[in-house]
């Protein structure tokens, strides 16, 4: 699907619609600041400081490649570091926070717009299966709804694979999509497989940042973007 042309997949029972894939954490739900703190906690666990803010600039990407790319960024005096560990207990702090986490505004009537005009989506985050589960527990979704997490592909974003997946599960290719999310990590891995990238500012990067990666269009959460949805060939409200 060319960037030109947004609308040329066939979805649901119409012609002419895109499938849209998802990312969860900053897109769907406020978790972008919480996998900041959660991270943060973890590191100083290990006697390791960050500044929150390149921890932020980081979180979109898998555990491992995040950890790795700002190990190197930051250059730690510890030679001996465990990144399973590190990851480990980011999942522990992640996980007492998701009680505390809401959806964000409009995420629940944009997915129950796209069930009323019979378009295809689904969620492709690089979370894992117990905390992506717990965070869609605060949606009213339809049962069939394909979900991949990082626990269902060899590597998570900025790979692509999540985007692959989910669109294999819709029945297209994921240049025949039109892949939503909150990171450049996101709208990176989009653009590696010809998918049509929107950006949302929910997730505390800059509309010009998400523009640079691909990013057809930026709203400034899922509320904005149902409101603007016929710009991605969908019959609005």
């Amino acid at each position: 699907m060319s960037k030109s042309s947004p609308c040329l997949a066939v979805s649901g029972e119409k012609l002419g619609m895109p499938a849209l894939v998802f990312d969860l954490d900053g897109t769907l739900v406020d978790s972008a600041y919480e996998h900041v703190a959660a991270w943060s906690d973890a590191l100083r666990s290990e006697g390791i400081l960050a500044p929150n803010w390149k921890i932020h600039r980081h979180v979109g990407m898998s555990g491992r490649s995040f950890l790795r790319k700002l190990l190197r960024e930051i250059r730690p005096r510890r030679r001996n570091i465990s990144i399973a560990r590190l990851e480990k207990k980011h999942d522990i702090n992640f996980g007492k926070s998701i009680r505390r986490i809401e959806i964000l505004p409009g995420s629940q009537q944009l997915v129950s717009h796209l069930a009323k005009v019979r378009v295809q989506w689904a969620v492709a985050t690089t979370g894992n299966k117990r905390h992506t589960a717990r965070l869609l527990k605060k949606f009213d979704l339809p049962a069939n709804v394909p979900v991949i997490t990082g626990d269902d592909v060899a590597e998570a974003k900025p790979a692509p694979d999540v985007f692959v997946v989910a669109a294999e599960r819709l029945g297209v290719s994921v240049s025949d999509c039109v892949v939503i999310g909150d990171s450049v990590w996101d709208l990176l891995a989009a653009g590696r497989k010809s998918g049509l990238g929107v950006g949302l500012l929910s997730g505390g990067y800059g509309p010009r940042e998400l523009e640079a990666a691909g990013a057809f269009r930026v709203y400034q959460d899922p509320a904005d973007l149902l409101a603007h949805i016929e710009d991605l060939g969908i019959p609005g409200q």
